[in-house]
């Protein structure tokens, strides 16, 4: 990689965040086999697990999605290998001594797609429209819910103004969420939220095609001349283009990666892995995601999981390392905390301390008065059989949650008695269960950088998806001094204790496995790499086609 001219200036709080964030990398991109050097020309047909709910990335919320995102559209920062902050649209900041105020420098001669200029203008224009009532509610409440303004100063500086300290305000400008789209795409867009080719980024490619329900089509931006540092080369992309198609059976991925029909796909589970690493021609590389683990949220607000005792039985009814084994032959990484173990943030501690144990969910479930059993060997109390209610929002959908969900299935109503409801619905539908309190369990994992910015929106009382219902003023005590943190130490103290809260003494999750992504791809297809820090698979940028 060249070096980059380009050099951070941070007050010692910045610093500290820095280091917080330091041991996320998530390992080297992969081997280039026999792609031999970089090269210009060529398109590259990437067949993708899931097709994103929208394609602005302020409305962001598949971890499957940011490899599309970053092919167009950038953020003022990003993440190098060691899990440190470092300049990207932004080419330094400056943070006061309080805390409370951080100074961008932009990079010079950078224009959207479309023409437009980025400047300190078209930065306070997307805040503007961040904070725009109904545009993104839950961005404005949540990872914005410290910005007090935003100031242009000239034309290449911007300060944001805070109301509190705030160190996870870094790490949303270096998430998509926090990408910089072209001001005049956030006023003339035709469907602004659902995004598509009439939205513009600074990114090194341009969506010029969309068919809902088959594929995508990026070609490239010439004028492209600003790649962060983290990045394998500099200028524009190596290809001219690329399609990615949505291909959802991981079994048709793979046949059509044999075929030739495509070069590259993502989401390759342990039961169609032999079929790529038995193949000389491709090569199967894996990484753990950062952020939250895939879990399953229980919601408190009404029976049957209003009761401790219920919660932490239905954990004690799964076999966890049983039910991965089964699900993902020995390739999952079983999961102990709401925080993914790929963290800095992950509490060690968790391990071993709860589930599996049959007679002990048997016995809380007696004690909580569900004594009876119906014909089918359900328990019952008052009449009433044991429900729980799963709701999975297809589009979410990944790494066969559909059938890891049958196997806790057979296992709570093995073990214990309970009988979990499984609904497998469009998305709209799972919003409305959501919205109307119509469901016991939710699941959840997310991929961000840091794991404070998902556990903000789980597990805070006004969290966007906090679907556990719980309303505890100790966890959102937890939560403000995380975010307030920028020592490390104390950081990781914090948020140690707040996993011991949510997950020793309130039971509100059981964590089932650190998600992971795999991308299988032809030998002769070089730069495939994944996400530094999050661990999901790169955009398009550093690929080219071998000879």
């Amino acid at each position: 990689m060249p070096a980059h001219p380009l050099r951070t200036r941070a007050t010692v709080a910045l610093t500290a965040l820095v280091l917080t964030l330091t041991g996320c990398s998530t390992g080297a991109a992969p081997a280039a086999g026999t792609a031999g050097a970089p090269r210009s020309g060529g398109t590259l047909t990437w067949a993708v697990e899931t097709e994103p709910i929208t394609l602005n990335p302020h409305q962001y919320a598949q971890a499957k999605a940011r490899l599309l995102v970053w092919n167009t559209f950038e953020s003022l920062l990003t993440y190098d290998q060691q899990g440190r902050l470092v300049p990207w649209l932004a080419i330094e900041w400056q943070a006061t001594p309080d805390g409370l105020a951080y100074t961008f420098t932009l990079r010079d001669k950078v224009t959207f797609s479309d023409g437009t200029p980025f400047d300190a203008a078209a930065v306070k224009a997307n805040f503007d429209k961040l904070r725009e009532p109904g545009y993104a509610p839950t961005v404005a409440a949540v990872q914005l819910r410290n910005l007090k303004a935003v100031q242009v100063l000239d034309p290449r500086r911007v300060r944001l103004v805070l109301t509190a300290p705030d160190v996870l305000i870094l790490d949303f400008l270096a998430s998509p969420q926090g990408a910089q789209v072209s001001p005049r795409s956030l006023r003339e867009a035709k469907n602004l939220k659902a995004g598509g080719v009439d939205l513009a980024g600074t990114g090194p490619f341009v969506l010029d095609r969309y068919v809902p329900g088959q594929e995508l089509h990026y070609k490239r931006n010439p004028a492209y001349d600003w790649a962060p540092p983290t990045a394998g080369h500099t200028g524009p992309a190596h290809l001219d283009g690329i399609t990615y198609r949505f291909l959802k059976e991981s079994a048709v991925r793979v046949g059509a990666l044999t075929s030739g029909q495509v070069q590259l796909i993502e989401g390759v589970p342990a039961t169609d892995q032999p079929a790529v690493t038995a193949n000389p021609s491709l090569r199967l590389s894996r990484q753990l995601n950062s952020g939250s683990a895939y879990s399953y949220y229980f919601n408190t607000s009404h029976a049957p999981f209003d009761d401790l005792r219920v919660r932490q039985a239905f954990r004690e009814a799964v076999d966890v390392d049983a039910v991965l084994r089964a699900v993902y032959r020995d390739t999952a990484t079983r999961a102990w905390s709401v925080v993914s173990p790929s963290s800095p943030l992950y509490d060690k501690r968790l391990e071993g301390g709860y589930g599996g144990d049959t007679a002990r969910a048997n016995t809380l479930l007696e004690q909580a008065g569900w004594t009876g059993r119906d014909a089918d060997g359900y328990r019952t109390r008052a009449g009433r059989r044991l429900t729980v209610r799963l709701v999975q929002a297809a589009p979410y959908v990944r790494d066969r949650r559909d059938v890891l969900a049958q196997a806790v299935q057979a296992a709570v109503k093995q073990s214990a008695g309970i009988d979990l409801k499984i609904s497998l619905v469009d998305q709209g539908t799972a919003q409305q269960a959501f919205d109307t309190n119509q469901y016991e369990v939710f699941d959840n994992s997310r991929a961000d950088t840091d794991a404070g910015a998902a556990l903000n929106l789980l597990l805070h009382s006004k969290g966007g998806i906090n679907r556990t219902r719980a309303d505890d003023p100790r966890t959102d005590q937890l939560l403000a001094a995380g975010q307030a943190t920028a020592d490390p130490g104390r950081r990781a103290a914090i948020y140690a204790d707040l996993q011991q809260r949510v997950v020793v003494e309130q039971a509100l999750l059981l964590p089932l496995y650190a998600p992971a992504d795999q991308i299988a791809a032809r030998t002769t297809v070089g730069g495939v790499r994944f996400e530094l820090t999050a661990g999901v698979p790169a955009g398009a940028y550093d690929l080219w086609i071998g000879n």
